[in-house]
């Protein structure tokens, strides 16, 4: 075992002398083990979401190659005790993997025409040693599978995994399925277990441990094992880090305008789509491409159906297992997963199963920096009517499954150079709310400060998709303490269909008298409490802003639902979204908020599915249905409800009710909600607490920034009022004019609304030789009037941000 970086002499014998030098030294390990841990976690996800990639294309040997020599899998069968070992296959090596996966998968294998073999594994929580050595992850798994002949299998539960860093990569260790549920297609699923009883998968983690952040704190140094063996690496330059780190928050970029675009489909708001490619982007399916521009991709996207989602249409897109490799230029990537299609129009009483991988490709925009679609590539796995199921193979042929879109490589090569020799940022890597002069802010102290907060900014990713899986497991097995303390001291969570409770020991109370008529707030459910239902909550597909200092997040997720029972096909399906913030507290990612809108669809259960729901579904009184949700007469609502009249968990009132008059607007027609609520097949308006990744535009179904209940409500809940910053909801908007008196450039610089850009910092750079011209600072109203003089030809026009605002740039010509 080695650790991450290796301490030289020199190193010892500077650390020893308390001088400048000392602490640009310290500063330099200090980052290169945190850098180490950041991309040890993502590695770790990349391991485990290629081996669910491989799996569509029954890829054995390859899936049996992410493990370690000694790796063992260890599979459950449910016909004894679940948690037992003895209940459980186990094969260890490669080659005894390889055997198990390909004879378990047997023809369901998705090499056979007409199979499938689809594992939709994800909802990480994702926690490394304190050395760095070694790591553990929980996942949710659902496969399904088809061998083309009418024989199906469904089977879900959970993964509890171990890994471990051998040879400068990361390996599977161990990879324990605790087996839950099982069925076929004709009938639905039940509990595995012979009694109809399920247990707690025991968590790998605290509660504590789930909120840690990946960086270590301030003076904690590695404890490393007396035999471990320094690697040949030592630590990294600050040139490297800088490489390293923009590659992070570029991947952070990349996989929220994927995920984006995603939920985009989801309600066929088509000009928010095209607005993400590029001028001549196109999209691929089955290998046929688009025209490249706007008139080919909404070519493709016609055949999907028309703009906006009416009543009893459903054209859910959940993606899973989204990998994202940022090429070394920094200026392309490749976004590879899983998307599950769940489509149907319940007027007509057709459903559809749609299962694709992706493989998309994405440029960093050469003017303005931001990120957009150059290709959408879609391979399809099977396509299959709801009513029969994907048991035949489908109403489409497949893809060949030799041939599937390339795997992208696992591995991130920690603790080695990668740095290409001519690379530059983007943007000037200087601090977003520095007014000093230039040459002061280029000293290595404040350098290597700045690329401590953008590493801040790529860890608050992975730890809050640590918290949002945690929050989704505990939620699952309905444990009231533990996942109230995963909220901050000021935190606060909507009970569905009642309110938000406000502060941990509320929250508690509010769940424990709610689930188990217990008044407590501390209570949970004994861990070895059997189960005869469980309701799965899966969190998927995150957006995830990160405030400029990296303590702040505003996270939108997806609340893909169902459950198990004892019965067959008792289960049915539900989609919902979270809209959440969370905060940096104590040294540990904490959740400040929680809002859930649900449902936006559901289904019975599963032999009729979201086809078959009830015509008369309640209508909105007042209003009518559109594209974009309820229409309502807001001023005669609002004198009608101008006190709460939300209601109350066994008498314990919310501190903020769906009822609350400042969100009516927001809330109506959601369960709980003022009006009747918008029960599927009617169509609730979809809210965004983000602007468009590209354009930047609010939309007309934008609220923020800020959480839900802040905005009107409870203003004092506001991140910016109890110390935090608000994460930008979008990309800055940068114009910049030459106006041709006196070579002066006039430039204006705005975001969202509420997103003020007073105090960033502004430069004119030659883009011929990168030379700084001029610079100032960005006034109240947004403006700042520059006198340029100077032979280049085009002038780069740099915002660096603010504690509001990201950087952004603009190119004039001269």
């Amino acid at each position: 075992m080695k650790p991450l970086f290796k301490l030289t002499t020199t190193t010892i014998l500077v650390t020893l002398f308390a001088t400048p030098l000392a602490a640009a030294v310290i500063a330099l390990q200090s980052l290169t083990t945190d850098l180490a841990r950041v991309e040890s976690v993502r590695e770790i996800k990349d391991v485990q979401r290629t081996f669910a990639q491989l799996a569509s294309y029954g890829r054995w040997a390859e899936m049996a190659a992410l493990f370690s020599e000694d790796g063992t899998l260890r599979w459950g069968s449910g016909q004894g005790s679940i948690l037992s070992n003895s209940d459980a296959v186990s094969a260890t090596g490669p080659a005894a993997i390889e055997k198990w996966l390909r004879t378990d998968a047997g023809d369901y294998d998705g090499i056979k025409p007409g199979s499938l073999h689809v594992l939709m594994s994800d909802m990480p929580v994702v926690t490394l040693s304190r050395d760095g050595l070694s790591g553990k992850g929980r996942w949710t798994a659902l496969r399904k599978l088809g061998n083309g002949k009418g024989g199906t299998r469904i089977e879900g539960g959970i993964f509890e995994n171990e890994y471990s860093f051998v040879k400068g990569q990361w390996k599977i260790a161990l990879l324990r399925y605790f087996p839950l549920y099982k069925g076929d297609y004709e009938q639905g699923w039940k509990n595995i277990s012979p009694n109809g009883t399920l247990p707690v998968i025991p968590y790998h983690y605290t509660v504590e441990e789930a909120g840690q952040s990946l960086l270590l704190a301030e003076g904690e140094k590695v404890d490393h094992s007396s035999n471990a063996k320094w690697s040949d690496t030592e630590e990294l330059s600050v040139e490297e880090l800088e490489y390293r780190i923009t590659q992070l928050n570029e991947e952070d970029e990349v996989r929220n305008l994927v995920h984006s675009m995603g939920y985009y489909v989801d309600r066929r708001q088509w000009p928010d789509v095209l607005s993400l490619f590029t001028q001549y982007g196109t999209i691929t399916v089955q290998g046929v491409s688009s025209t490249p521009g706007a008139a080919g991709i909404q070519s493709v996207l016609n055949k999907m159906g028309p703009e906006g989602i009416t009543r009893g249409v459903l054209n859910e897109h959940p993606i899973f297992s989204t990998i994202i490799h940022v090429n070394p230029d920094g200026l392309s990537a490749t976004a590879r997963g899983l998307e599950i299609g769940m489509i149907g129009d319940s007027n007509k009483k057709t459903a559809q199963w749609q299962f694709c991988m992706f493989r998309h490709t994405l440029v960093k925009d050469s003017t303005s920096g931001i990120w957009k679609i150059s290709n959408l590539n879609y391979t399809r796995l099977i396509s299959a009517d709801y009513a029969t199921g994907w048991g035949y193979g489908g109403i489409f042929p497949a893809s060949s499954p030799s041939s599937p879109p390339s795997f992208l490589p696992v591995s991130r090569r920690i603790g080695t150079k990668t740095r290409p020799e001519n690379w530059k940022p983007f943007f000037p890597l200087l601090p977003s709310n520095s007014s000093s002069t230039s040459s002061n802010r280029t000293t290595s102290s404040t350098r290597l400060a700045n690329l401590q907060r953008l590493l801040h900014r790529s860890a608050a990713y992975d730890e809050t998709e640590n918290i949002s899986g945690a929050y989704g497991f505990y939620i699952d097995d309905i444990r009231c303490a533990d996942f109230s303390l995963l909220h901050a001291h000021k935190g606060f969570k909507l009970s569905p269909g009642i309110g938000w409770y406000h502060s941990p020991p509320i929250i508690s109370q509010a769940c424990s008298s709610r689930y188990y008529r217990d008044n407590s707030t501390t209570y949970n459910p004994p861990m070895t409490q059997m189960r005869s239902s469980i309701p799965f909550h899966w969190r998927l597909q995150p957006v995830v802003l990160v405030s400029q200092d990296g303590r702040s997040v505003t996270l939108r997720t997806r609340n893909l639902q169902t459950g198990t029972s004892t019965r067959y096909g008792g289960n049915s399906w539900n989609g919902g979204m979270y809209h959440d913030q969370l905060v940096l507290e104590e040294g540990r990612r904490k959740l400040w908020c929680i809002t859930i809108d649900e449902f936006y669809w559901s289904s019975r259960n599963w032999t009729t599915g979201w086809a078959g729901v009830e015509r008369n579904a309640s209508l909105p009184t007042n209003g009518t249905i559109s594209g974009s949700g309820i229409k309502r007469r807001w001023d005669i609502e609002a004198e009608r409800l101008t006190k709460r009249q939300g209601g109350a968990i066994n008498g314990l009132q919310p501190n903020v009710s769906l009822w609350d008059p400042a969100l009516l607007e927001r809330e109506t027609g959601f369960n709980g909600g003022p009006g009747t609520t918008m029960a599927w097949p009617n169509v609730l308006r979809m809210w965004f607490a983000y602007r468009n990744p590209v354009t930047g535009d609010p939309g007309k179904d934008y609220w923020g920034p800020g959480c839900v209940p802040c905005k009107g409500a409870r203003p004092d809940w506001l991140l910016t009022a109890n110390g935090y910053q608000e994460p930008a909801t979008g990309p800055t908007n940068l114009k910049a004019v030459l106006t041709g008196e006196g070579g002066k450039v006039e430039i204006t610089v705005s975001g969202g609304p509420e997103e003020n850009a007073v105090g960033g910092i502004i430069q004119l750079k030659d883009e011929n030789n990168g030379n700084l011209l001029v610079e100032d600072v960005v006034g109240k109203n947004g403006t700042v009037i520059l006198s340029l003089s100077t032979t280049a030809t085009r002038v780069g026009v740099y915002y660096l941000g603010n504690d509001r605002l990201k950087p952004a740039k603009a190119s004039i010509a001269t």
